[in-house]
Parts: C-alpha cells; structure tokens; sequence
C-alpha cells in the first residue's frame, strides 16, 4: 500500500512525532509511506519519509498574509500545485492528512485535487480548525459560533493570530463548502471529546471513529539518572510540565500560582520547552528547561518527576499524558477536552482553577488502570490499517 500523510510537521512537535510513529509502524509492515510536511525541524531518523511542500520563505509569506487578511489555509497556490504533481507522481492508494493549517498548503487546490481524483482520505483532526472560521480551540472564550456560523472571532491574538481583517464568517463559508461532499473520507478523532464536537458541526455527515494516539513505548520508558541531582532539585517532590509552547492555554498561570502556594523546600516545579523570554517572566523558583527533541533525556524528566501535571485548558488527546504514564509517572489534568481520557489510565482529572483539588491530587496515590500496549503506537497503526483498507474497499460512491 502507498500511504500520503500531509501534516504540518515531520517528526518533530507533538503531531510530527505522531506521524513518525504511524510512517515507522506502516514502514515494518512493508507499506511505501511518505509524509508531506510545511515547516519545522525533521530529525535525521524521519527524513526517509519526508517531502516538503514549498519552503520557509513561502511560509514567512504565507503567515503575514494571515496576519493581515485572517486567510490562512487560502495562500500558497504556486507551492501547492507543484507539490500536488508530485503527489501524481507518487500516486498514494490513499491520504492521510492531519494539520493542513500552518501557512503552508492552500486548501482549495488540495480539496479539488481530493475530490476530482476520488481518493480515499483519512482525516486525523488533532483540533477544531477544520470546523471553525478561525480557531483551533475555543473553550478559553466559551465561544459557540461555530455550531451555527463563525463571525467576528473573539480570538484576534491567538492561533492563528490576526492584526487588522476579521474574515472568519467567511472561512467558515469557505472550509463548509470545501471539505463537504467528499464521496470517500472517513474522519478520526483521538478522544471521544473531539469526536462529540465533530457530530456538532458542519462535518458531521462524515463516518468518524476514535482512535487514541500512541506513542513508541521502546523509546519512552521509565530510565534511572541522575538528572535530579544535576537540576538541583535533590529529594523535593518534583511536579514537571512539558510543552512546545507555554500559553495560557497550556496553563502556564498555573505553574506560576503553584509556585507562590507550595513551598520550595518541599516541592520543586520543572518546566520543559520554556524559552529565553519566558524564563525571565517566571518566578525564579520555577525550574525552566529549554525544548528538547532528545527522546532519551525526555523519558530521564519524566521518569524522575513524581508526577506529571498538565494543567491544559483546550487540548485534544495530548501525548505528553501517555509519555509521562508510559515513563511511570502519574498524570493530573483539568476536566477540559480530551485530556481525562488518558489521564484515567494512571492519574486523575480535576475541575480547572481548584487549586485545592488540585494540590490533593498532585499528593495523591494513583492506581495503575493500563497495560503499557495501551499506549503503543502499534495498536494505534493496526487500528488506521483496518481503517485503511475499509477505505480502499469502498466503491466510489462512499
């Protein structure tokens, strides 16, 4: 089988690891795999599998058109054409697309490539953008215009960021007639959350199954270091936060009260991914790392950590649970999104901003309720290849 995943990243990043994982399982089992990607780092490992669609200048381009015009998803004609010849060229028996926002592909051309070629398409939705005019979340602003139409987006400043055009009543005119009537695409969702919010919305025609992510299990697993001594934090209880990018969404604030409410001879707070202008925000008893793309030294963090704490107030089935669980360390999360649904697997879900229950939880005890292939990206690939060849079964009329 030749498979075609489109995803803004390759191998690096939350989702550019989940497509890795996907391309790596197909890979062993014999399948051509190839993930087209718009920016960012590719680790040596991933290049096999990597295409890029344009380049870093047409993405500069790209995003300061959506700063001005709120259009992302609609620029980057030239780059996407010639991209879709390769894509003739290599001829997948079916796509796989995953974030197709970023300021990197232009969705017109690549929804009537889809449509006149009649190839089959498994859509992985790792947020809300497909179905909303503008955002990736919306919970933060308690924001249901998307259920009926998108106008006047409250979210100006957050991804992806606009400065002067709201065309967000617009964009959702646009994405509704787009990504409708495509006769063979199945969507996936990895939480039962995600997948709720799709059966309210204008996609909500299209077959869905839940298939969790995984992660590789070989390379994130519980590692005896020294890394405890070397960050200074000795035999304090360590409460670790791992992002990409701290925000308010990721919860950030949150850490941040922590800090001022437990005291430091206790406990210790250890960042992951903060970079040189958060750090001088912080308090200084925050224990601030920068990103890391080691997998070795992030099973080390997470493994010295007693638990992992990921006050996120939008997110979909975040990685980040499973590493930590999978690396033995228990995970606390707010009731928001698809984040409880790995969280119960050794950990606890706490209502957002009770800082009460929250502090109870990060001193609790958890019971282990998973067995570690739970959490292997193997089971997630024979869930996507039962589903892929569902696909190719199809007759054309879906």
């Amino acid at each position: 089988m030749r498979i075609l995943m489109i995803n803004v990243s390759c191998g690096s990043g939350s989702t550019g690891r989940i497509c890795f994982d996907i391309a790596q399982q197909l890979s062993r089992r014999g399948h051509d795999v190839k993930i087209a990607y718009g920016r960012g780092y590719v680790p040596e490992i991933c290049k096999q599998y990597s295409v890029r669609v344009g380049n870093q200048l047409d993405v500069y381009v790209h995003a300061a058109n959506a700063r001005f015009f709120d259009n992302m998803g609609f620029r980057s004609k030239r780059v996407t054409a010639h991209f879709l010849n390769w894509v003739d060229q290599f001829q997948p028996d079916l796509i796989h697309l995953h974030n197709i926002h970023g300021y990197y592909l232009n969705i017109e051309l690549l929804f009537s490539y889809i449509k006149k070629r009649n190839i089959p398409v498994v859509w992985t939705l790792h947020d809300c953008w497909p179905f909303t005019g503008h955002c990736a979340y919306f919970d933060l602003v308690d924001c249901n215009k998307w259920k009926t139409h998108c106008h006047s987006c409250p979210q100006k400043h957050e991804y992806p960021k606009r400065w002067i055009f709201d065309r967000s009543y617009l964009n959702y005119e646009k994405k509704k007639a787009l990504f409708n009537d495509v006769s063979r695409l199945t969507i996936v969702t990895p939480s039962k959350w995600l997948e709720d919010l799709v059966h309210n919305s204008f996609l909500k025609g299209y077959r869905t199954e839940v298939i969790n992510n995984g992660i590789d299990i070989n390379l994130f697993s519980h590692k005896d270091s020294d890394i405890k001594n070397i960050i200074g934090v000795g035999n304090k209880f360590v409460i670790l936060g791992v992002a990409s990018i701290w925000d308010k969404r990721k919860g950030i604030d949150v850490f941040i009260e922590l800090s001022k409410r437990l005291p430091t001879e206790k406990y210790a707070i250890v960042l992951i991914g903060i970079d040189e202008k958060l750090k001088r925000q912080i308090p200084k008893e925050i224990i601030a790392i920068n990103k890391t793309e080691d997998i070795q030294q992030l099973s080390e963090f997470y493994s010295m950590a007693n638990v992992f704490l990921n006050p996120t107030y939008e997110d979909n089935y975040p990685t980040t649970n499973l590493e930590a669980i999978a690396c033995d360390t228990p995970v606390v999360t707010f009731k928001t999104g698809g984040s409880p649904e790995s969280a119960v697997m050794y950990g606890t879900a706490v209502e957002s901003d009770d800082y009460d229950a929250l502090v109870k939880s990060i001193n609790s005890s958890f019971k282990r309720n998973y067995n570690r292939e739970d959490l292997s990206s193997e089971n997630t690939v024979e869930k996507y290849l039962r589903l892929y060849s569902k696909m190719l079964k199809m007759g054309h009329d879906g």
